[in-house]
């Protein structure tokens, strides 16, 4: 359980505040998704970075509001996990910013467990609110579901990998120009693990996403999918080009990089 106790000393900020910038709307396939962890408590900040890491996330550790400001002005991240108790002021007050310009998903992690704390939290924004101490692994899933919901800008631009498009709104999707005639499952399928490119995707959270939370039927059902959505992508599960196998674990779509480099034996 990561945690820290509430009192800290206060330190003057030194920096001027600055105008959070927000950035285009984009989407980067194949890159993995950055999370700006607000954090000064290095007990805290040094085992959740190296855990998200191992799930998969891009970690920057900013220790005080200053140093937050400055990463967000470079690039706004995919999350923000944000301490409200800093030694240059309350990460509230970086929220409420934050939010005049960006819809970027936040999830406060505080010390305060009232009802009035969490409230407030919420009300100004924040996407979750996690007490301190916590479970490192329960708060890579929550920051999961969050990313999986998505911002709608992004659900609706196209994702471009190599020589497939795919296109939510319109849901379409081509290869090297050609149509691919997808079932509306393929298509959820495949949009999802195009969305996480690079990423590997547990099978649990396909399951939930593309199919249901609450789905009792076989697992085999996503094997099937998997072998039609292969098929025709004109994929190789021996030499995978676009969805490789993690035994155990789920499915990754592959980044250009690593296409034919998977040699995982599979029966298709």
């Amino acid at each position: 359980m990561l945690g820290k106790q509430p009192q800290r000393a206060q330190v003057p900020d030194q920096q001027k505040q600055r105008q959070i910038r927000r950035p285009a709307d984009r989407y980067h396939p194949g890159v993995k998704q950055r999370v700006l962890l607000v954090e000064d408590e290095e007990a805290i900040a040094e085992p959740l970075t190296e855990h998200l890491d191992r799930e998969g996330f891009q970690v920057e550790v900013a220790a005080t509001l200053s140093q937050a400001r400055r990463a967000i002005e470079r690039e706004m991240p995919d999350l923000i996990l944000l301490d409200l108790m800093l030694p240059d002021g309350d990460g509230r007050d970086l929220a409420k910013e934050i939010r005049r310009t960006s819809d970027v998903p936040i999830v406060m992690l505080t010390a305060r467990g009232e009802e009035i704390d969490r409230v407030l939290g919420l009300e100004l924004g924040a996407d979750d609110y996690v007490v301190k101490p916590f479970s490192a692994r329960e708060l890579a899933a929550r920051i999961r579901a969050i990313l999986r919901r998505g911002r709608p800008t992004e659900r609706r631009s196209p994702i471009e990998i190599g020589d497939l498009v795919l296109d939510p709104a319109a849901r379409t999707v081509t290869k090297a120009g050609e149509p691919i005639e997808l079932t509306p499952r393929e298509f959820d399928l495949l949009h999802l693990l195009m969305a996480n490119a690079g990423r590997v995707v547990r099978r649990e959270e396909i399951m939930d996403e593309v199919w249901d939370p609450h789905w009792f039927g076989p697992t085999k059902t996503l094997d099937v999918h998997i072998s039609w959505l292969r098929r025709k992508l004109g994929d190789d599960a021996q030499e995978p080009r676009y969805i490789a196998t993690v035994r155990g674990v789920g499915f990754r779509f592959l980044v250009p990089e690593e296409a034919g480099a998977e040699r995982e034996p599979e029966t298709d």
